[in-house]
């Protein structure tokens, strides 16, 4: 079964009118909703339009223009979908494919003599 993402939250920032940050959120799932299949989690980013690199220069991730300029897409694109996809998969594999399994104690084990 395929992965679902949704983008539940979009916060802007601005300054003289122009996005300068975005804090986003979006809603993973996999499965089907009360199975045991089931699996959900979120995950969040805060986007900065500019940032300093770690050779000293600015990295530009979006270019700054007003709240109502932005589509759905745009702000789906800003997300790290890539790494949050691999994330998700090894959590739902860990979780609902292959869960870890307790050990089961046995209460009436004798001691050999």
């Amino acid at each position: 079964m395929a992965i679902k993402r949704t983008l539940t939250r979009a916060v802007p920032s601005s300054e003289g009118g122009k996005v300068t940050h975005w804090q986003l959120e979006m809603k993973y799932e996999q499965g089907t909703e009360g199975k045991d299949d089931y699996y959900t989690n979120n995950k969040t980013v805060h986007i900065p339009a500019t940032e300093e690199n770690l050779e000293g220069g600015t990295k530009t991730n979006f270019t700054a223009k007003a709240e109502k300029d932005w589509t759905k897409k745009e702000l789906e694109d800003l997300c790290p979908t890539a790494m949050w996809d691999e994330i998700f998969e090894s959590q739902y594999d860990s979780v609902i494919t292959n869960p870890k399994t307790d050990p089961v104690p046995n209460n009436e084990f004798a001691i050999p003599s």
